[in-house]
C-alpha cells in the first residue's frame, strides 16, 4: 500500500469520525423529541417505540413559546442590523487610515486584543454596569451584542477591505464624489460576501446564545429567549427532557429553513469572505 493511499484512507477516516461526532448527537436529539418521558428514562439511546408527537403539541400550544420566539427573532434581527451599519463603517475608516496614521493602527490592534478576552473575565463588570444603567432588558442586550461583535467583526472586515483596490475610490474622488457617496455606492456593495459571512456567524451566535440572556433577561419571563425557555423545563429535582429535546428541534427549524433557501448565498459568502483579502 502506497503512502498516498494510506494518507487518503487516514484522511477519510478522520472525516467520517468528524461527521459521526456531528450527526450522532443530532440524531439522538431528533429521536428523543419523539419519545415520551418514560421512554427516555428507560433507554436514552433506543429508537422511539412510536413517533410520539405530544411533545410538539405541548410546546406549540403554550402562548409563552411564541413570545420567546418573537423575542429571539427581535433581538437577533436588531443586533444584526446594528452590526451591518456600524462594523463596515468602522472597519473602512481603520483600513484606509491605519497605514498613514498611528492612531488608527493602535485602535485596530487594541480592538484585536478584545478577541482574546474570555466572556467570563468581563461578565461581572458587564452585568454590574448594565444594572447601573438600567439596561437589563432587550434593548440593553442588543447593544451588548453589537458591542461584543466589534472586535471580531473589525478583524474580518479590515482584512477584506484591504483587498479592495484604492484606485476605485480615487477614481470616484476625481469625479467629485464625497467620502460618504464613495462608501455607500462603491465600497459597501463590494462588502456583500463579508457581510454575509458576518451575518451568518453572528446570527447563529445570538440565536443560540444562552449565557448572556441568562444573566440579563432571566428576571422576567416576558423577556425570555428560546434558550431560556428550554432551560426552564425543569423543577428542583427533575428535568422534562422530552420537552427540552422537542424545543431543540423546533429552534433548529428556522435556521434549517434559512439555510435551505439561501444555501448558495451562504456558501458563497463564506468562501468569498475567506479568500478575499
Amino acid at each position: 500500500m502506497t503512502k498516498v493511499k494510506l494518507s487518503k484512507i487516514l484522511t477519510y477516516a478522520i472525516l467520517f469520525m468528524g461527521i459521526g461526532l456531528i450527526v450522532y448527537p443530532l440524531f439522538l436529539t431528533i429521536i428523543s423529541a419523539f419519545k415520551t418521558e418514560s421512554e427516555i428514562t428507560r433507554n436514552f439511546l433506543a429508537l422511539p417505540e412510536s413517533f410520539y408527537c405530544g411533545n410538539f403539541v405541548d410546546i406549540l400550544t403554550r402562548p409563552d413559546y411564541y413570545r420567546t420566539v418573537a423575542n429571539t427573532l427581535y433581538i437577533t434581527v436588531c443586533s444584526l442590523a446594528g452590526m451591518i451599519v456600524i462594523l463596515p463603517m468602522l472597519s473602512y475608516g481603520i483600513a484606509r487610515n491605519m497605514d498613514d496614521k498611528k492612531y488608527y493602527k493602535f485602535l485596530y490592534f487594541f480592538l484585536l486584543l478584545g478577541i482574546f478576552v474570555p466572556f467570563q473575565v468581563k461578565m461581572m463588570p458587564l452585568v454590574k454596569t448594565m444594572s447601573n444603567l438600567n439596561m437589563l432588558n432587550q434593548t440593553g442586550i442588543i447593544i451588548v451584542y453589537i458591542a461584543s461583535s466589534v472586535c471580531e467583526g473589525v478583524f474580518l472586515y479590515v482584512a477584506f477591505i484591504q483587498g479592495i483596490p484604492k484606485e476605485l475610490e480615487e477614481a470616484a474622488y476625481i469625479d467629485g464624489a464625497s467620502t460618504a457617496y464613495t462608501y455607500f455606492r462603491i465600497i459597501f456593495p463590494l462588502l456583500k460576501p463579508m457581510t454575509a459571512t458576518v451575518m451568518i456567524k453572528m446570527g447563529l451566535w445570538i440565536w443560540n446564545d444562552f449565557f448572556l440572556p441568562l444573566l440579563v433577561l432571566n428576571k422576567s419571563t416576558d423577556n425570555w429567549t428560546l434558550t431560556l425557555f428550554q432551560y426552564n423545563f425543569k423543577s428542583t429535582f427533575t428535568v422534562e427532557y422530552s420537552l427540552v429535546f422537542a424545543t431543540f428541534v423546533l429552534s433548529m427549524l428556522p435556521i434549517f429553513i434559512v439555510y435551505l433557501f439561501l444555501q448558495k448565498q451562504i456558501i458563497g459568502g463564506l468562501t468569498n469572505g475567506a479568500v478575499k483579502g
